[in-house]
């Protein structure tokens, strides 16, 4: 009866971090919707817009490699936490109040610093809450929440702006609603689970310098996977640029495989607690070629591919990080993934400056690139998986 007490517990938590990703992401994900449009009618350039958002992201996915592994060195999960989520969440409704593009820059770049701040602690605790009940499925119904905030997220402003007469100040301010739930149920987290850690099992770690051998093979095959994983902008821009669809089905689009990726990760997640990392193999490879049908084929081959894209994101956003929990001990999780996240980040930046220059040379270039890298991860994946139970892996 204890133990089942004590999954039931578990479950409790993770859904908690799940409801509070599931808020925030409707704050900042609409956020993220507007702030090009918004930028453009406080008189900011192009390149201004396109520095912006490249920054953002970089910073947002390189600063993990920092508060990952201060997380680590001070054991202040929660702390680093609410701090991230409160410069997060609060940065965009504060934009309701920009009236210069400049002030709107700074808190845009606030939010992305919020995000990287908070982010791997975030993982390292949810990792903790997710051994009893199954990391796959555990890290799967995170990510399916979060999935439903970031789609109802841009819905919501957009019902501002078209019933408000494109009132962006009022778009920005509605979103404090949200951004004060998230947080509240943060607080509210923290305070029914001080020590996270005590919900996992622990187990004696062999290796107490770094990280194993067989984390950094795994880390290999990630960022091949985000090297050659094309990013939205980048697909909608063929969409657009090839008259494929309309501007109204475009973001419909995107909802779809916002909605595949929440399903998937939630199937994907359950199969990873039955079969193992075996199961990420085949999430690597069912998506491989979402990068010919979105940028070479007609329509029908277009939403075939972004239900392919969908798919990878999925697998990517659940069992991905899942199997991090697995190959790393609970002491060295921020840092490893604070590790995991910049790599990703970076590399999926990378990728999507060469696929984005591909594109002006040669499409077909482009799909080669993207279907080699993903290739070439899943072969890497595939010797990790073939080593990963061998006596050297863990050295």
């Amino acid at each position: 009866m204890k133990h089942v007490f004590k999954i039931d517990t578990a479950v409790r938590f993770v859904v908690l971090l799940g409801l509070v990703s599931l808020f925030s992401d409707v704050t900042y994900e609409a956020a993220r919707s507007l702030n090009g449009s918004f930028l453009k009618i406080l008189g900011a350039s192009g390149t201004t817009v396109g520095l912006v958002a490249g920054a953002g992201e970089l910073i947002g996915y390189g600063l993990r490699l920092l508060s990952g592994w201060l997380a680590d060195r001070t054991k202040k999960y929660w702390l680093l936490m609410i701090a991230g989520y409160a410069l997060n969440l609060f940065s965009v409704p504060l934009l309701a109040l920009a009236g210069y593009w400049e002030i709107a820059v700074v808190l845009m770049i606030a939010e992305r610093t919020g995000k990287a701040i908070r982010t791997p602690s975030r993982d390292a605790l949810l990792s903790f809450g997710t051994q009893k009940m199954g990391r796959g499925w555990g890290f799967g119904l995170h990510e399916a929440m979060d999935q439903i905030g970031a789609t109802a997220g841009p819905l919501l402003v957009s019902s501002v702006l078209f019933f408000r007469n494109q009132n962006y100040a009022l778009a920005y301010a509605v979103l404090a609603i949200p951004a004060i739930t998230a947080f509240a149920i943060l607080i509210f987290c923290k305070y029914l689970y001080p020590s996270p850690g005590e919900l996992e099992i622990k187990t004696k770690s062999v290796n107490t310098k770094g990280f194993s051998r067989q984390y950094w093979v795994y880390l290999l095959a990630v960022i091949f996977v985000a090297a050659g994983f094309a990013d939205f902008p980048l697909i909608a821009f063929r969409f657009k640029s090839d008259s494929l669809f309309s501007d109204t089905i475009i973001p419909v689009l995107y909802a779809v495989a916002m909605a595949t990726d929440a399903l998937t990760a939630l199937i994907i997640g359950k199969l990873y607690d039955r079969v193992g990392i075996k199961v990420l193999l085949a999430g690597v490879l069912i998506p491989v070629f979402f990068a010919p049908l979105v940028f070479l084929g007609n329509s029908t081959a277009a939403v075939a591919g972004m239900i392919l894209w969908g798919i990878g994101m999925g697998a990517q956003e659940s069992v991905m990080r899942a199997e991090i929990a697995g190959i790393v001990p609970q002491e060295k999780r921020g840092t490893a993934y604070g590790t995991f996240n910049a790599s990703f980040g970076i590399f999926w930046f990378a990728g999507s400056a060469i696929m984005g220059l591909l594109y002006d040379v040669s499409i077909n270039s482009l799909v080669i690139f993207s279907v080699a890298a993903q290739l070439f991860a899943a072969i890497i994946l595939a010797w990790f998986i073939y080593g990963r139970n061998r006596s050297n892996w863990s050295k």
